[in-house]
């Protein structure tokens, strides 16, 4: 467990720092919301594309990693379900309890990949994303769909998902490497850079972010889909790796994926089809916070 506590920490440290300086005001309110846009429109999107064009990803078994992936979302959908008449949850309240406990925050898995294993696995874990954020997007419109009767329809989930940068930079990523492309090196050198920048500014923007006031009123909803998604999913994902019998590599990366908290973007989703925004920013808050204290001692424990 210290050995992963120690390859942690620069993330849980970055964090920290984003908190720290959105609450002095430094460098000024006006740098955070660009630099958040900036990480998630270009930075982001140009690592992923680095990663996955110029990568060797031959070995890697894409059939094994979707359906390791597909089996956890619908073990922790029903799971949900489940949970939510037992807590007696409104429908809006589910609809962000449900996100808080199967979304995932893509710049602390990554950068959590990257200190635990390398640079080289980042591009691994640009696969195990593009699959996650398609299939995670489509499963949270169906729950709003179908609790709220917010009914996007298939052409608007579909314009949804296209325009979603990182889908749309795994995509590419992904056919510059089958096609044989890749990344030119006059290209590659120029787009290194971009992407180095995208997960220390990525953390710092999560950090930013974090709000604390939304703490004051701590609901049930909040600790249990913080179980859930901190404690209960990494475990369930080790037993369907020991079953599929998956190398151990693959394993600690989807182990990684399934134990961080949960993404940033569910306030927007909530916010904009009528989730409980209120409880979705407690849970991305206490789930961060939390996080520090579990990640390294699940990860300690199964990896």
């Amino acid at each position: 467990m210290l050995s992963v506590l120690s390859a942690l920490w620069p993330v849980f440290a970055i964090l920290i720092l984003g908190f720290v300086g959105r609450r002095a005001g430094f460098p000024g309110n006006g740098f955070w919301e660009p630099a958040e846009k900036l990480t998630y429109f270009v930075l982001f999107p140009v690592l992923l594309i680095n990663k996955l064009g110029s990568a060797d990803i031959t070995g890697v078994s894409i059939l094994d990693i979707s359906i390791a992936v597909v089996a956890l979302l619908l073990i922790g959908t029903g799971l949900c379900f489940v949970v939510r008449y037992w807590m007696g949850l409104s429908a809006a309240g589910f609809t962000s309890f449900y996100q808080g406990s199967v979304r995932f925050n893509t710049y602390v898995g990554l950068a959590s990949v990257s200190t635990l294993y390398g640079n080289e696995a980042v591009a691994v874990s640009a696969v195990v994303i593009a699959f996650m954020i398609p299939l995670l997007n489509l499963l949270s419109i169906i729950v709003f769909s179908t609790q709220l009767g917010r009914k996007q329809g298939v052409r608007g989930l579909l314009a949804t998902l296209i325009k979603n940068p990182l889908i749309l930079s795994c995509l590419l990523g992904i056919g510059l490497n089958i096609s044989g492309i890749g990344i030119p090196s006059a290209v590659a050198s120029v787009t290194g850079l971009l992407g180095s920048m995208a997960l220390p500014l990525g953390l710092l923007a999560v950090g930013a972010g974090l709000n604390l006031h939304a703490l004051r009123v701590v609901q049930s909803a909040v600790w249990v889909s913080s179980f859930i998604k901190l404690l209960l999913f990494p475990f369930i994902m080790y037993g369907i790796c020991f079953f599929m019998e998956l190398s151990s590599f693959i394993t600690g990366l989807l182990l990684v994926f399934a134990a961080v908290p949960t993404a940033p973007s569910a306030f927007i989703l909530a916010r904009q089809l009528g989730g409980d925004a209120e409880m979705m920013a407690a849970i991305i808050t206490g789930q961060v916070l939390l996080s520090m204290l579990t990640l390294p001692i699940v990860l300690g424990m199964l990896i």
